[in-house]
């Protein structure tokens, strides 16, 4: 053998002169194989073996190294060559030289292969044959950009693939470059803080390879938010081939568009980037650089235009004949360009949507997504609104994990509120707000926190902490200076046994809520974080982030451990980066601003348990909520989609939330109110008003008179899961919904009832007989009084959520189970999924009865003893709830959509009635 131990030795004492050794340790670890045999002198003697797999891959690891850093492909494999060759001090072997010629030639094919254009993201007019498959041979910007993401930034291999697909689509569905004049209107719609970025730096890099010559993004309202795109494109796209890009901005303070030198822009064979703030100025200066470029440039540039957060400023707020800037100055921007590709991206697509799609006469095209809308998937590892807040209820009995929002949210008592925040913009100047218990709890926790991720070895990452109050700026700064305060009286503290007691009593309530085991992590101690406590405390700094404050938040200095005070510049696109810990009572009535303010979404890798909200109770139903109209969205276009639909026959409809609005009413000039279908909905009781004794007993005795008057028609039977009255009268039925009431917000709408009145006076008269039946488990008690001429009835068990609501309701998230749906179908079926029992329910009882359910909730329901998410109910008297399961016909619910132009009210209508709903709650 030529090579030995103390050679081995040798190479890896060299690695601090040479970082190329790093390849050779690559190797070895991947390749299963020792040094040894790699240079033994008689291998070049031998047959060449079929390339091994695992040394091929830790070839590609290599060469995309070397790709990551700029070059193309074969330079790339060259350069990954000749280091390993330098390292070993000898040529590749022949059984080497299989591999490295395999790792290079798989690259190659996965560069060159076509991708089918599936559109399974996006809805999209019909287009000319395909003219985008992916990347090319000689593509140079995407090659170098995955692997930047993958070896540079350790992004999974999963997630980048993921990112590959998603803008392979989006670049499908951008107008070809190679045609003489186009114009293109486009929309992609992501989740707060999820990466989309990266899908905007990817689709970029695309379209740049595949011929777009000047990219224009259009990045938020304010110099942070600007820098920091501006930034991350750099970093990420821009310094891979910092030759083939001609930049027009920069990520200084100053580095915002201007006039270049020579007034108007040239055609150059590198790639033209500018990114601009969404300010007049700097608007107007692109648009005269623009007009005073020749005609001839002009037509030889073809331009992608970003508009990123395009749901701020982008949007006409002022009417036709009252254009807002910003709107009037991209419009005239789009217009001057003859060969122009607009895509806006946001996460809140509520104003976009809403956007009057008419052209006015003589006027200028407005920004309607009218070519595509793609809704970027559901990125793994994300914490979003449904994984922190939960989603509607599926099954009562079968309440899954995934149904529920982790743990992780935090009651700030009302009352508190008024020490964090002035109750007036008149009273602010005056106000002085002052430390709370919640606000001292979630310092502490933070500190905590902090410490457990100091000894899990991310001392060198960012650690955060949000405390968003207001939006006063003279409040944010005396925030800080109690904050700050706080630490210095802490720090004091530490000193106290007792303190220790305290804190090792939190961080044990606090751990024990979360489990960390299905994220692959491992509870520290107190006692193993307590001696870093100190040292997080000297690390601390406390940042006030508004557009009054001196400093700004600068994640690019090294590791920082923020607490940062703000207000409205944290409330859209700016990333707080490694955020643990936030405290939230900023009042918001809008989807989208509040959504926008939710900072804490995103990826927390390596501390996934670790993320604590503290927040009002009805800030945390908002934000429920709002997970629902999120999914619901998407479930829409996904359903369209299907149905081959494009942005310009249907309108994406948002749901309307009680005391809530979609966006800013000047936002909504072009909005309509439309009804949706009730048809083939279940719907269930979920809130009630536990406490009170009155409306309690007022529930229980109109059951009573609905069972009493439907025993008059029918009579009783016997079925599984209960008791059934089958043939009772509409006006029975209609009668107990009216006098119903769960609680203030959750009784039967007039819209609800006004739907099942107008179904049963169709002409072919449905709905005028119901089944009613009532709900009662096995070797149950029963209730405490009789159910009218049924007498006592066995209760259910329905423990409440452990939260706080604003009314006092008890909110225990699901009453129904899918086998209740078949309570008065004969045909034995198993309840596999709530689609499919009302399918066979549907073919069974057709779609003229309707089936209301009722049920008895034992007034104590005690929850599982494993539970941390529930707690009693404690009615002071048992509870009736109720379910309703509609057959699949037709018409109305509350929503609100834009008016697309084409469209004939009663085509409108019938693809409404189309439409399947989300599972709805009364």
């Amino acid at each position: 053998m030529g090579a030995s131990k103390a050679h081995i030795s040798d190479l890896e004492r060299g690695a601090a002169r040479n970082p190329g050794l790093e390849l050779v340790r690559a190797l070895a670890a991947h390749f299963e194989v020792t040094v040894s045999n790699i240079l033994d002198e008689a291998s070049a003697t031998r047959v060449v073996p079929a390339a091994d797999s695992s040394q091929v891959t830790a070839w590609i690891r290599m060469i995309r190294k070397e790709q990551a850093a700029g070059h193309d492909l074969e330079t790339a494999a060259a350069e990954a060559r000749a280091s390993f060759e330098n390292m070993l001090g000898a040529s590749l072997d022949a059984q080497q030289e299989a591999n490295w010629a395999a790792a290079r030639e798989q690259i190659k094919e996965a560069l060159a292969r076509p991708v089918e254009f599936l559109g399974t993201l996006s809805l999209r007019k019909p287009r000319r044959p395909q003219w985008y498959s992916g990347g090319a041979p000689g593509a140079l910007h995407w090659p170098a950009l995955e692997a930047y993401l993958l070896t540079r930034k350790g992004w999974k291999a999963e997630a980048v693939a993921s990112i590959d697909r998603s803008s392979t689509e989006v670049v499908s569905l951008l107008e070809n470059p190679a045609q003489s004049t186009f114009r293109g209107r486009g929309l992609v719609v992501g989740y707060v803080q999820s990466g989309k970025t990266a899908n905007m730096t990817a689709t970029i890099a695309k379209a740049v390879d595949a011929g777009y010559r000047f990219i224009i993004v259009l990045a938020g309202l304010t110099n942070a938010l600007r820098r920091q795109t501006q930034r991350r494109l750099e970093d990420d796209l821009l310094k891979r081939h910092r030759h083939s890009w001609l930049l027009h901005t920069t990520d200084d303070t100053t580095g915002d568009f201007r006039t270049p030198a020579n007034r108007w822009f040239v055609v150059t064979e590198q790639a033209q980037v500018a990114v601009v703030k969404k300010n007049v100025t700097p608007l107007r200066q692109l648009i005269k650089t623009i007009e005073k470029t020749i005609p001839a440039h002009r037509e030889r540039l073809p331009v992608l235009i970003i508009d990123d957060e395009c749901d701020q400023a982008s949007v006409n707020a002022g009417g036709q004949f009252n254009i807002t800037q910003i709107n009037q100055l991209i419009r005239t921007l789009l217009a001057l360009l003859p060969r122009a590709q607009y895509v806006g991206y946001t996460a809140t697509p509520f104003a976009n949507v809403l956007i009057n799609p008419e052209k006015p006469a003589g006027g200028l095209d407005d920004l309607y997504p009218e070519d595509f809308i793609t809704a970027l998937p559901l990125p793994d590892d994300y914490f979003g609104p449904e994984s922190l807040f939960g989603r509607d209820p599926i099954d009562a009995d079968q309440e899954q994990p995934d149904e529920r929002g982790l743990d992780m949210i935090r009651t700030v008592r009302t009352k508190e509120v008024t020490f964090l925040r002035p109750a007036s913009a008149r009273g602010r100047h005056a106000f002085e707000p002052q430390m709370t218990p919640s606000l001292r709890r979630a310092l502490r926790y933070f500190v905590l926190s902090t410490a457990c991720r100091y000894l899990r070895g991310q001392r060198d990452q960012h650690c955060s902490m949000l405390v968003h109050t207001t939006v006063y700026t003279s409040t944010h700064h005396r925030l800080a200076d109690v904050i700050r305060t706080w630490i210095g009286e802490f720090k004091a503290e530490l000193a106290s046994p007792q303190i220790h007691d305290r804190l090792e009593r939190l961080w044990l309530a606090e751990t024990a809520r979360v489990d960390p085991e299905p994220f692959g992590r491992v509870t520290p101690s107190y006692a193993e974080i307590r001696p870093l406590l100190g040292d997080v405390l000297a690390d601390l700094e406390v940042v006030v982030e508004n557009s009054a404050s001196d400093t700004r938040l600068d994640f690019t200095s090294g590791p920082r451990k923020f607490i940062v005070v703000g207000g409205s510049v944290l409330a859209r696109g700016l990333t707080i980066e490694g955020l643990t810990v936030s405290l939230f009572v900023r009042s918001s009535s809008q989807y989208d601003t509040l959504l926008q303010m939710g900072r804490w979404f995103g990826y927390r890798p390596g501390y996934e348990d670790l993320p604590r909200i503290w927040m009002t109770p009805d800030l945390e139903e908002a934000f429920r909520d709002l997970a629902t109209v999120e999914a619901e969205i998407r479930a829409d276009m996904a359903v369209y989609r299907e149905q081959d639909l494009t942005p310009a026959d249907f309108a994406v409809r948002i749901r309307q939330i009680p005391g809530m609005t979609i966006t800013s009413a000047a936002k909504m000039i072009a909005a309509e109110a439309c009804d949706i279908s009730f048809s083939g909905e279940h719907l269930q009781t979920i809130r009630f008003q536990h406490r009170n004794a009155a409306l309690l007993r007022d529930n229980w005795a109109a059951g009573a008179r609905m069972i009493d008057r439907a025993l008059r028609s029918a009579p009783v039977e016997a079925v599984t899961g209960g008791r059934l009255i089958r043939g009772v009268p509409l006006d029975v039925a209609l009668e107990f919904l009216r006098a119903y009431q769960a609680s203030a917000k959750d009784s039967f709408s007039a819209a609800l009832l006004s739907y099942i009145e107008s179904e049963a006076a169709r002409a072919d008269a449905p709905f005028q007989t119901w089944n009613i039946g009532v709900v009662e488990p096995r070797n149950a008690l029963p209730s405490g009084q009789p159910l009218g001429g049924l007498g006592p009835v066995s209760l259910v068990r329905r423990a409440r959520l452990n939260i706080e609501r604003a009314d006092g309701a008890a909110d225990i998230k699901a009453l129904m189970s899918r086998r209740d749906v078949l309570m008065d179908v004969t045909t034995a079926t198993p309840a596999t999924d709530w689609n499919s029992v009302k399918r066979v329910r549907q073919r069974e009882i057709g779609d003229r009865t309707p089936l209301l359910l009722l049920y008895a909730i034992d007034r104590l329901s005690e929850p599982a003893k494993d539970t941390h998410y529930r707690t009693a109910l404690d009615a002071v008297a048992d509870v009736l709830g109720v379910g309703l399961i509609l057959p699949e016909r037709g018409q109305r619910r509350s929503y609100v959509r834009v008016r697309l132009p084409q469209e004939d009210a009663d085509e409108t209508e019938d693809v409404a009635a189309d439409m399947p709903e989300a599972e709805g709650e009364v």
